[in-house]
């Protein structure tokens, strides 16, 4: 196959021959039955083996298995994957091709090309390697085409260009010139060899522009014979014992094919987009094409249009469907296959090889896939719960893959009233309004009202949502998927300071410097990962103590400070779903040095506004009710607890983590066990239940609400030696909290001496 260009260079084919060429006086001998390569290693594995998809297309296959260029720490080298067990062989070297066999060039160039020392490598077992020193001949690659033999393009002292067979014997090169191509022959590219043969492409000048040639070449006889001239690129060409295919590399969509034996040419015009390509290909007389693609879309948003892989009969015109795309180009193969990247709903994403089934016509089989899904995929919705109308935080869906274009709708389930929309998802450029990273896609409620009257007139009470997903590249099916989430207006974010739906937390360092963890959830993981860290400013160790106490008047958390004088001090702060902004601090009132324990941000009472309660040195337990507002943010306080108390060295508002009326306490006693409070709604609490031992290793354990969106507030625990852990919670008072996950959130950072 010849590529159209360096990005696109087609790679593997099967010959079945080497040469054997000795150098006399420009003589060559060749013996009259060529021998075969080394038996390769029978058969492959039953199960596709699986590799990376971040390597995406092989650059070379073999009998027994298969070559890729992937990055190395820092550096692309080259992995060639056995087929049987899927072991993995790396070689120091950034480029290769193939000869469709196990033995493969690999080179230490840029490009194949500009590799002028290289090696031929058997990657059977036991195979050798033969290394070349083109540079006394002043030679440069075009094709490998046996173990010890490859063709390159001689420039000879006047200038002039000719193509040579260059063979490696006893460590010594020989070379033999390959007559019939033309004098002033330019960018001579080749395909791989099949049967003795290759396809030679090569420009010609004539006056003042250039044409194209194709030639096939007797590779015994050493001949190139010209079958075909062309005013325009031919890009990917193939050839069979019957016909040639090749693409306009120019006019994109147009596949051309040949009858060897009449010189009947046919076309086809699939009139793909002027930045679409082609994958064509030849498997005996089936013509082979699709339109080149990628499961992940260009990233521009465009629908183009879309040609699954397909077989075409070059003698009866009957058609087969073999993948649901592919791109790359089609690599010839040994015992008379093909290979390609691309993948089926079916089969799934990776290298599948096409040979001819039983009944005669081509069949596609996976024999190494990634893991990928075809299909698009629905893996969730990111969707608070219950969800504030007020807030910048997006109603987000996550995807397998982003190209889509998405019919969304939204109904209220009371009074009927719905938005529709059709949101086109892309990442080039600017990005899709509706596009955040990670395949995940969402709107704000902010843009259903600038777009719809019921988001103007937004109720609380059950959304209805259901949506169908339409790949925007035509692979694979639609997509369609529904629920549901519960609406409330201005509600507190009990630790989300930013007001973008994740969770935060503040870190005082040992400086004293004041730091924001913004954090995100790993639903694969299921834990709570770090997305950046802030640095709010210095100053901060003149107060003993910081704690995070929800929106004082909904919106994004607050947070107070008591300074070493007792001085107990408000900092409102206003998210806008990016960056929070941090007001000056405002006085709230003195002798607040009475409590040794203080904790905020949960509803205790039942009117949606976070409170606040405090352990005094007596042991009992106040209660400071939110008034909503940022000028006096509490009203006086209530005793909940006489006495006992004290035997607590950490108690933490977590919001209602038990299933009963309202927000709940845990806390924690000096032999590090964890009790639970459960609230009854008015600010008190039942009698306390035991959670469960061990918990003195944190020193810090943090309500930091609904971070897995569950619908349950859940816990973080932040440990002495930079230990992290998350708690989901399960709404059952009998055991409120799932399994720790170790989080990696401030681990890798230094240690911090308070964290709330």
């Amino acid at each position: 196959m010849i590529s159209a260009s360096m990005s696109r260079r087609g790679v593997s084919a099967a010959i079945t021959t080497v040469l054997a060429v000795t150098l006399g006086a420009g003589a060559v001998s060749v013996p009259a039955a060529a021998a075969p390569l080394p038996a390769a290693e029978a058969g492959t594995a039953t199960a596709p083996v699986v590799y990376s998809a971040g390597n995406y297309r092989p650059v070379a296959v073999g009998k027994t298995g298969f070559l890729l260029s992937a990055r190395v720490d820092g550096k692309y080298v080259l992995q060639w994957t056995r087929f049987a067990d899927g072991s993995v062989t790396t070689i120091d070297a950034p480029v290769g091709d193939s000869t469709g066999t196990d033995v493969i060039m690999t080179g230490r160039g840029t490009s194949p090309a500009r590799s002028l020392i290289l090696q031929l490598r058997d990657m059977a077992p036991g195979g050798g390697t033969v290394t070349m020193d083109l540079r006394p001949l002043n030679a440069t690659y075009v094709k490998a085409v046996s173990k010890d033999t490859i063709l390159a393009q001689v420039t000879k002292t006047d200038g002039t260009v000719e193509l040579h067979l260059v063979t490696s014997t006893g460590g010594a090169l020989t070379q033999r010139k390959v007559e019939g191509v033309p004098a002033g022959a330019q960018s001579i590219s080749s395909t791989p060899a099949r049967d003795g043969s290759v396809l030679l492409s090569y420009s010609l000048r004539e006056g003042t522009s250039w044409e194209r040639e194709l030639a096939m070449v007797d590779l015994s006889a050493a001949k190139a014979v010209p079958i075909n001239r062309f005013d325009y690129y031919p890009g990917q060409t193939a050839f069979s014992a019957t016909h040639l295919v090749w693409e306009d590399d120019m006019a994109r969509g147009k596949v051309y094919a040949r009858d060897r034996a009449t010189g009947a040419e046919t076309m086809i015009d699939f009139g793909l987009d002027e930045d679409q390509g082609m994958v064509v290909g030849l498997l005996d007389s089936w013509q082979l094409y699709g339109s080149w693609e990628t499961l992940e879309g260009s990233g521009t948003g465009d629908s183009r249009p879309h040609v699954p892989f397909t077989a075409k009969s070059l003698t009866t015109g009957q058609t087969v469907k073999l993948l649901d795309y592919a791109h790359g180009e089609v690599q010839p193969g040994p015992d008379n296959t093909v290979f390609v990247r691309g993948g089926s709903v079916e089969q799934g994403d990776g290298l599948l090889r096409i040979s001819i089934g039983a009944d005669g016509t081509p069949v596609a089989e996976a024999v190494a896939v990634t893991g990928l899904p075809v299909a698009l995929g629905y893996l969730g919705a990111q969707i608070p719960q219950p969800f504030d109308l007020a807030s910048p935080v997006p109603l987000k869906w996550k995807l397998s893959r982003e190209n889509a274009d998405v019919d969304l709708t939204i109904t209220h389930r009371a009074t009927g009233k719905s938005f529709s929309k059709t949101l086109n998802l892309y990442s080039e450029s600017a990005g899709s309004p509706y596009y955040y990273h990670d395949d995940t896609f969402g709107i704000t409620w902010a843009q259903i009202a600038a777009e719809s009257q019921m988001g103007k007139d937004a109720e609380v009470g059950t959304y209805d949502w259901s949506f169908t997903a339409r790949p925007q590249n035509g692979v694979g099916p639609d997509l369609e998927a529904s629920g549901s989430f519960t609406a409330v207006k201005n509600v507190s974010s009990p630790h989300d300071l930013d007001w973008d739906g994740g969770p935060d937390l503040l870190m005082r360092d040992t400086a004293g410097v004041l730091w924001r963890a913004d954090s995100e959830y790993d639903a694969t993981k299921k834990t709570l990962t770090e997305s950046w860290t802030d640095r709010i400013g210095p100053g901060w160790q003149i107060y003993d103590r910081i704690e995070t106490i929800g929106g004082v008047g909904g919106g994004a958390a607050d947070f107070v400070a008591r300074d070493k004088s007792g001085v107990l001090w408000l900092y409102d702060v206003t998210g806008n779903g990016y960056k929070p902004t941090i007001a000056g601090r405002k006085q709230i009132g003195g002798g607040w040095n009475t409590y040794t324990q203080l904790t905020g941000g949960a509803d205790l009472d039942g009117d949606s506004r976070p409170d606040l309660v405090g352990v005094d040195k007596a042991g009992a337990l106040w209660f400071y009710k939110g008034t909503g507002n940022v000028a006096a943010p509490f009203a006086a306080r209530k005793k909940i607890g006489t006495g006992g108390w004290g035997i607590y060295n950490q108690i933490t508002a977590t919001g209602n983590i038990g299933g009963a009326a309202g927000g709940d306490l845990i806390a924690r006693d000096k032999d590090g066990v964890l009790w639970l409070y459960l609230g009854k709604g008015d600010g008190t609490f039942t009698a306390r239940k035991q959670v469960g031992g061990g918990w003195g290793a944190y020193t810090d354990t943090i309500g930091i609400g609904d971070a897995n969106r569950d619908g349950r507030p859940d816990l973080f625990a932040y440990g002495p030696n930079k230990t992290a852990y998350f708690y989901a919670g399960t709404g059952d008072y009998r055991k409120p909290f799932d399994t720790r996950v170790a989080s990696p959130l401030l681990t890798d950072q230094p240690a911090y001496n308070h964290v709330s």
